[in-house]
């Protein structure tokens, strides 16, 4: 499962979970993580990478892929979007993006000034990229998104293999969770799925496993609330665990 897709409710640990599967998976080969949040800013601090690169950038700016998005848009899907015209592999990847170790690192793009419009071409960007991008054995994608579901509205889980979904403990985050399942469970593009409580204690974890399982839910795996998380995400410090037994628990 080469492609995988971290989703949830704002503050979750959607970014604390990519990091710590960007450490555990690389160690069996190279890892690149896509930063599909136009808000968040600090999913390269968890990783240790210091880059303001973005495929914004890449691509010319904002103004150059709503030109070609216009230009799609007005030859009724006749013309193709000419944003990557060629497939893209992970060689090609470490020309344009941040790279350490085993892990490789870009953002999609961010919100730079008030009034600029809204995030719809980075979620075009995102949906074209990851169609694009072709990836072997022995490399991941590890896709970090923003809160909610509107990705989806937009396509960007079309070329995913997998989707892992985060709950925190919070009636929210549960009813966020079964309305994930239902979209990323329609037609064509249906994902498997996987299912992680974050930031749990024991008591927490038994009561959220029952309100799941009332709906059906089946839990995948989990992450213990953890001090010396919440303290490096406090500083803005790289997060250096690994949970293998949860990784491959959630990569089947």
């Amino acid at each position: 499962m080469p492609k995988i897709l971290v989703c949830g409710r704002g503050g979750c640990g959607k970014s604390t979970l990519t990091a710590i599967a960007a450490n555990t998976l690389s160690k069996r080969g190279e890892v690149f993580v896509l930063d599909a949040d136009e808000s968040n800013l600090c999913l390269s601090n968890m990783l240790g990478i210091d880059s303001e690169k973005t495929l914004m950038g890449y691509l010319g700016g904002k103004a150059e892929v709503k030109k070609a998005l216009l230009s799609f848009l007005k030859s009724e899907g006749k013309e193709k979007t000419p944003m990557f015209i060629n497939e893209l592999t992970f060689e090609d990847l470490k020309k344009f993006s941040s790279w350490k170790d085993n892990i490789g690192f870009i953002r999609t793009g961010k919100i730079e000034h008030g009034m600029e419009g809204c995030a719809c071409p980075m979620g075009a960007v995102t949906r074209e990229f990851l169609k694009k991008l072709k990836v072997k054995d022995n490399q991941y994608v590890l896709v970090d998104t923003e809160a909610g579901i509107e990705h989806f509205g937009r396509g960007v889980h079309e070329a995913i293999d997998l989707v892992w979904l985060v709950i925190e403990p919070s009636f929210e985050s549960i009813a966020l969770c079964e309305k994930t399942i239902g979209l990323i469970s329609e037609g064509r593009h249906a994902k498997p799925y996987k299912v992680i409580l974050n930031k749990v204690s024991d008591e927490s974890k038994l009561e959220l496993e029952r309100l799941l399982a009332e709906k059906k839910i089946k839990v995948n795996g989990f992450l213990p609330f953890n001090r010396e998380i919440s303290k490096a995400n406090l500083k803005g410090e790289k997060l250096t665990i690994e949970d293998l037994n949860l990784i491959n628990s959630i990569l089947q």
